[in-house]
């Protein structure tokens, strides 16, 4: 009996010692992000914020004592690419989720892959198509297209423009901003005369320009986020066109008007309200969150902040939070994303539901301009 007993007791220190060893297991988080390439605007901060909160949260013990082990792969915004990470983040890496990608095309093409995989996926990119149908395992944390041009549109309302030139870039967020935009116009009596799509490497767009200056329109809308977007600016400027110019979320970069010079000068686009969370009223929700983040980010890194790195930063905190409510159980963590409520994040205020995996409202977005080669909230 007492030979029993001291096996029992030897079982219980064992399984003791053995549950102190799981509870020190790292959670192996999984990240696709356009670090280099036509998109590293958006990638390289995403990815440098990602690791300065991996940095922040390991100091203090990890979530629930477990460490995050953080493995970011640079697709390029490549979406073959991305296929390729995902199914290794997924099948070799055994990754507890995945934040990125940064574009709209890379994350539709790993989508599927995601859910077959039962892997969280938190992107950072903004088309609809992410979460509409919804997926139960994808979830996105950038506004949502039809949001930003509801915008742009309000504010050609006030402005009395109606006829329009619209250019896209022929990526996935390219082809979805163009597709909300024609579907979107005709509500707000708004024509679109010429309709260009351009290669997203292109380094001269006088072509395009030129079009445009024989349209007879009142201004031009451009939907891109790579660097032809400054480009697009420089020659409409170049070759004497003075409308106004509108532009997409994707221009929420510093280094976007500092690369068309001049001529981003009074340049207009809805964005997130982390690039201008210096003048907002200290009573706004999200200003202690927007200030912080900024703060550490550009202290940390020596450069401006950016909304593609508040995507990251609200993915990440998205997460660690339901990891912290749920525990490591998967299914529960991404319930609890499912129908997370009043996460103050970079980008909004977050709502999510089980209809409703973006959890943001048309109120995510300001209209942001170009004044004096910064950003500022434009007078109304």
């Amino acid at each position: 009996m007492r030979m029993i007993k001291l096996i029992s007791v030897a079982a219980c220190i064992i399984a003791f010692f053995a549950s102190l060893s799981a509870a020190k297991e790292p959670i192996r988080l999984g990240a696709i992000l356009s670090v280099t390439g036509p998109a590293s605007f958006l990638g390289a901060p995403e990815a440098r914020t990602l690791e300065m909160l991996v940095q922040e949260i390991n100091a203090k013990g990890g979530l629930n004592g477990n460490k995050i082990e953080l493995i970011i792969k640079d697709s390029g915004s490549n979406p073959e690419k991305a296929i390729s990470f995902a199914k290794q983040l997924i099948e070799e890496e055994k990754v507890f989720a995945i934040i990125g990608p940064s574009t709209s095309g890379e994350t539709m093409a790993i989508k599927g892959i995601s859910e077959e995989g039962k892997t969280t996926l938190l992107s950072c990119a903004a088309a609809e198509a992410i979460v509409t149908p919804v997926a139960p395992h994808v979830f996105t944390v950038a506004p949502k297209d039809s949001y930003a041009v509801t915008r742009i549109f309000q504010q050609m309302k006030k402005m009395g423009i109606s006829r329009v030139g619209l250019l896209s870039s022929n990526t996935g967020f390219g082809k979805a901003g163009k597709e909300q935009i024609e579907k979107l116009a005709p509500q707000y009596g708004i024509q679109i005369p010429l309709n260009e799509v351009y290669d997203k490497a292109a380094t001269d767009l006088t072509a395009e320009a030129t079009k445009l200056k024989g349209a007879n329109i009142q201004a031009v809308i451009n939907w891109s986020i790579e660097p032809a977007q400054a480009i697009v600016i420089k020659n409409i400027r170049q070759i004497g066109m003075t409308v106004p110019i509108f532009q997409s979320h994707g221009f929420a970069n510093i280094q976007y008007a500092r690369a068309a010079g001049a001529a981003a000068e009074g340049v207009i686009f809805p964005a997130g309200r982390l690039i201008v969370a210096d003048l907002l009223s200290s009573k706004n929700p999200q200003k202690a969150i927007l200030e912080s983040y900024k703060k550490r980010y550009e202290s940390k890194y020596k450069e401006d902040v950016s909304t593609f790195g508040g995507h990251a930063y609200d993915s990440f905190m998205i997460l660690a939070r339901a990891i912290k409510e749920a525990g490591l159980d998967r299914e529960k963590v991404r319930a609890t994303i499912e129908n997370m409520k009043g996460f103050i994040g970079t980008a909004g205020v977050f709502n999510f539901s089980p209809t409703d995996h973006n959890g943001l409202d048309i109120n995510a977005f300001e209209m942001i301009t170009v004044k004096d080669g910064r950003f500022t909230l434009l007078k109304q």
